[in-house]
């Protein structure tokens, strides 16, 4: 139909005329300036049809296009591998695409949409189209355009592929399959993030299938694809107490279990119960409750117990070792060869855990709302409580077998992490990050929470604590330096989001995760959520920002270590929080990993990128956490844990070009359902490796002589000195070596 421009005088001509008394003319107005149109009954009915979309159809071309290219890219199999697996995956992503290719043209076809009859992938121009008008290009209008069709292969890539055979063609074929299976579920995610989209029953369901369907061939082809790695780290059998180990270059000294009253018996792993349901059909069908891993009929609760009993960060001083927990903390004695022995275990539930130790004073990280004052197991009931505890708590060890809490600093935002920056023989300066919501002014007085334009809100900032150690029980908060300010602007760094196309999408930058100080250098290095930072701490009261750096890579700066000399910083991404497995075969390598910055006068200069090589499964948290210098003369050598990813040791000597020269890591905790494991922390401490490990316990671990690593290296690190023979996670001191120890390296890297 041809719509005829209406004149103001049309119109009022239309609504005196006699036709006008029985049908009143239908209006669609233009833009300013521009003539309005006359509409039939039957087009303004069109314009409000809340049926299908102009977005529901250019979804299901351009996803006819995609699935054509998945068809494609499985024609070559047959000829190019032997691999009955592969072929196998090849034949069921033939069948079910060609099947939704045939649906996906019938829903068009029904609704007298253009119809794409695909040609070959990549070929966008030579599509032909059935079913509607498509001389022109304006009858194009609405069809997915090939940057709309995420994850596709190029031309290039394409062609490359069919060039290939054997494991060299598997290799590439899943992980471009991967990518355009991921592609696939993009493209549904944007479809329902769009306003009246998928509201047709059947276009519905048929996303969910096609999410569902992707993400379990994703799942099948990164088994595949970790089945080609030489990398004996790749699909180590699961298992809590006896799980598949592989370990490079470093060996398990000693496994300690988790002590008594810090697991519970009845489910010591901390997995989800399954659920059972009534009959076998019912087993297929998801619930708001509950989420599948993938195979048909097992589905587990989204719950775990009240009591989190996760192994969190340690601390080390003389021969004292203390581990904390959400539960708690547990006190060692550390034995000539450093094995731990058990002291005493203290139970204060609410998390964090994180552990501090200055002579005889230890300072616990607290963060969830159910900490109490009183220590007490039964949690906090209500949005505002005087039992609820929030932020730092304090004890006297002088007696290790019976810790006191002798003091406690209440903080807006908890405490997720602290770091001991300063201390004499009247008091310790702490600075204390919080990462959790806001607490309840009436439950804190001057804790404003999220407040546009309020200079008093608690983000934004860091708390400095002063602890007397005349009084603990007077220790406070005596300044929150607002460290992230620009240009009078409170929120002066990474305001959130993506930083461009093809970027991670990056926390704001409201808080810092963890701040390591370097006193003798006076700076400290802050991995602050959207970015990076470098404080001067000349005054350890003031701090003040001198540098500041972003990351397209990263998600969530979560940590960060200076090498020995403090000449360079290791930032770590936290990328999915620590408890989703993102170390797969076909996860970026520039997300969830390392960054090294040298640090050059006042500015941090990017120049190396680490992340663990070995695939992990889909049952295993895996990324970046946390990790220590290990003390070689003249090297730069830093030990990490990944979660079930295990520990990793690199040497960033050269920051440009890191490389992973030990490692150790056992098989995820179970094969059916992915739980939060794992190393929390793994830490080099006088010759040792130690690692939290969250679900199973306590490893101590030693390096071995390797090319690597000479056996004169790994003697000098165990002779490193520091100050005091303290070993705080988020405090670094300058290190140094007896004179026989750095003789006797020297003499060997000459050859001696």
């Amino acid at each position: 139909m041809h719509h005829r421009p209406l004149s103001v005088a049309a119109l009022l001509l239309a609504c005196t005329s006699p036709l006008a008394a029985q049908e009143a003319p239908i209006v669609q107005p233009g833009a300013p300036g521009q003539q309005g149109k006359q509409l039939s009954a039957e087009e303004a009915r069109d314009l409000a049809d809340t049926r299908f979309s102009p977005d529901d159809v250019a979804f299901m071309q351009g996803m006819i296009h995609h699935h054509q290219q998945a068809v494609d890219m499985v024609a070559l199999v047959e000829a190019r591998t032997n691999n009955e697996t592969l072929r196998a995956a090849a034949d069921r992503i033939r069948a079910s695409q060609s099947d939704e290719i045939a649906f996906m043209q019938n829903w068009l076809r029904q609704r007298g949409q253009a119809v794409p009859q695909p040609g070959k992938a990549g070929d966008h121009a030579g599509h032909s189209m059935t079913g509607g008008a498509m001389a022109g290009h304006a009858s194009m209008q609405g069809m997915a355009t090939p940057a709309q069709m995420q994850g596709m292969a190029t031309p290039a890539q394409m062609q490359e592929l069919a060039t290939l055979k054997g494991t060299a063609f598997d290799r590439m074929f899943l992980n471009l399959m991967i990518a355009h299976h991921e592609g696939a579920i993009d493209m549904v995610d944007d479809l329902l993030d769009q306003p009246g989209s998928a509201y047709d029953p059947v276009l519905f369901e048929f996303t969910n299938d096609v999410t569902n369907e992707q993400q379990s061939e994703i799942d099948r082809m990164n088994v595949l694809l970790a089945g080609l790695s030489n990398d004996a780290r790749a699909q180590l059998a699961a298992g809590l107490t006896d799980p598949g180990v592989a370990a490079k270059n470093m060996r398990l000294v000693k496994h300690l279990p988790k002590p008594a009253g810090f697991f519970d018996p009845a489910n010591p792993g901390g997995l989800q119960p399954e659920i059972v349901k009534a009959d076998a059909e019912a087993a297929k069908t998801p619930t708001d409750a509950a989420s599948s891993d993938g195979k048909e009929g097992t589905q587990f609760g989204e719950r775990s117990s009240l009591l989190s009993f996760a192994n969190t960060d340690m601390a080390f001083q003389g021969d004292l070792m203390v581990a904390g927990n959400y539960h708690g903390f547990n006190v060692y004695r550390l034995d000539k060869d450093g094995i731990p022995g058990l002291v005493s275990s203290v139970v204060c539930p609410g998390g964090q855990g994180d552990i501090s130790l200055v002579g005889d004073i230890l300072i616990m990280s607290v963060e969830q709302t159910r900490g109490r004052v009183d220590c007490g197991l039964q949690g906090v009931k209500g949005d505002v409580s005087a039992d609820r505890f929030r932020g730092l708590r304090i004890f006297d060890i002088s007696n290790p077998a019976a810790p006191v809490q002798v003091g406690q600093v209440q903080t807006c935002r908890g405490s997720h992490t602290h770091s001991v920056v300063d201390a004499d023989r009247n008091r310790i300066v702490v600075y204390n990050s919080g990462t959790a919501s806001v607490r309840d002014e009436e439950e804190l007085a001057g804790c404003v929470g999220d407040v546009p334009g309020d200079q008093n809100t608690a983000l934004f900032s860091i708390d400095v604590v002063e602890i007397p150690l005349a009084d603990p029980g007077q220790a406070r908060i005596v300044d929150r330096p607002r460290v992230f300010a620009e240009d009078g602007q409170i929120a002066g760094l990474w305001r959130g989001g993506d930083h461009g196309e093809g970027t991670q999408r990056t926390n704001r930058t409201d808080q810092c995760h963890d701040i390591t100080v370097f006193p003798a250098k006076k700076i400290a290095a802050g991995a602050c959520s959207g970015n990076g930072i470098l404080l001067d701490i000349s005054d350890p009261m003031k701090p003040k920002r001198i540098a500041a750096v972003s990351d397209p890579g990263f998600a969530y700066w979560h940590s960060a270590t200076f090498n020995n000399d403090g000449t360079k910083v290791i930032f770590t991404d936290e990328w999915g929080g620590g408890a989703r497995p993102r170390c797969r075969t076909y996860d970026p390598r520039g997300y969830g990993a390392d960054a090294i910055y040298d640090i050059e006068g006042n500015t941090l200069v990017r120049r190396g990128t680490y992340k663990l090589p070995a695939p992990q499964g889909d049952m295993e948290n895996c990324v970046a956490h946390n990790g220590s210098a290990v003390p070689v003369p003249g090297r730069d050598i830093f030990v990490q844990a990944w979660y079930q990813g295990g520990i990793s040791v690199i040497d960033f000597t050269d920051s440009a070009n890191p490389k992973e020269i030990a490692y150790f890591d056992r098989g995820p905790i179970d094969d059916k359902q992915l739980v939060l494991g794992g190393f929390w922390s793994a830490y080099y401490y006088n010759g040792k490796i130690y690692g939290t490990e969250i679900a199973r316990g306590l490893d101590v671990l030693a390096l071995e002589p390797s090319e690597e690593l000479s056996q004169a290296e790994i003697a000098a690190a165990a002779a490193a000195q520091y100050p005091g023979g303290v070993f705080n996670p988020q405090t670094q001191y300058s290190v140094t070596w007896p004179q026989a120890a750095l003789d006797a390296v020297e003499k060997e890297r000459k050859g001696g």
